[in-house]
């Protein structure tokens, strides 16, 4: 077999990629999130893993956070103020809401840096900016999981039974996720833009406690500002969630579907205005970071 060398030569031009935006605006790519979610994976497990380096109780603090949440709100609002809890022991009553709460707030306060501490990452390497912010919302599920089997227990202990209402748990949660991924896409574009953001966060989050049910029930607004007020309240995504894991795990009313429907509206929106604008400002994360 006779092979000319001309033949043999082969122009060796270095390989270019050029990235651009897609001609069609998605809010998700999910078939770029599917082929990316090792790399997601690997995002969480670290996140995950991390945040409880070098640490003498490990994953006890995912426990011993909301505990010492429920007995602090027991004594100060359950004993001195005596804030109805609905006939329910008021250290169930507020744990069943610092649960979904805790998750709430824990995710935001981690998606709104996520982007400025993964910088570096930002100006190497492509890969969807979209999985940074995701990454804590995902991360702080295992924290919920965790602190999820005290809450059986203490069932168990007050002798409390759920009803069937907790086929509605899964509905609650995604509402919940899609709240926390909503303003977390939010929080992480506006953070890397203005680092003013890190310093309001920790207000932001005490506001949004106390302005949540949790060491109330809802039904108190109901009571001293009418109805109408009422079902503004329920804007606020966390006020039918918060209200709805009580109905669902604790028994003691009806579910407030006029509250989980406001507040799963105000989730969806929260969800797709947070993503359209961090979709809009991408582009700039490398330039700012």
């Amino acid at each position: 077999m006779n092979i000319r060398g001309s033949d043999m030569s082969i122009s060796r031009r270095p390989t270019k990629f050029r990235i651009e935006p897609g001609r069609k605006w998605k809010l998700l790519d999910l078939k770029e999130l599917a082929y990316y979610k090792d790399l997601l994976y690997f995002f969480v497990l670290r996140d995950f893993t991390v945040q409880f380096k070098q640490t003498v109780l490990g994953f006890l603090w995912a426990v011993i956070n909301p505990v010492f949440q429920m007995v602090v709100f027991s004594v100060i609002f359950g004993k001195l103020a005596e804030i109805s809890s609905d006939g329910i022991p008021y250290p169930i009553f507020s744990f069943a809401a610092i649960l979904p709460f805790n998750y709430f707030s824990q995710s935001l306060t981690g998606a709104s840096g996520s982007l400025v501490g993964s910088a570096s990452l930002l100006t190497k390497v492509y890969f969807p900016r979209i999985l940074i912010p995701i990454t804590p919302v995902l991360s702080k599920l295992v924290d919920f999981a965790i602190a999820f089997v005290i809450l059986i227990f203490m069932m168990l202990y007050y002798s409390i039974s759920p009803t069937w209402n907790i086929l509605f748990l899964p509905l609650l949660i995604i509402i919940m996720i899609l709240s926390a991924m909503g303003m977390g896409m939010w929080l992480s574009s506006l953070a890397i833009q203005y680092r003013d953001v890190k310093f309001a966060l920790s207000y932001i989050t005490t506001l949004l406690m106390y302005t949540a049910p949790v060491v109330f029930p809802a039904s108190l607004i109901l009571e001293k500002f009418g109805n109408t007020a009422y079902l503004l309240y329920g804007i606020y995504p966390m006020v039918g969630v918060i209200e709805g894991f009580r109905a669902a795990l604790l028994g003691f009313k009806p579910m407030p579907w006029e509250l989980i429907a406001i507040g799963a509206v105000s989730s969806i929106i929260l969800f797709v205005t947070g993503g359209s604008y961090f979709k809009r400002t991408e582009r700039i994360f490398a330039d700012v970071a």
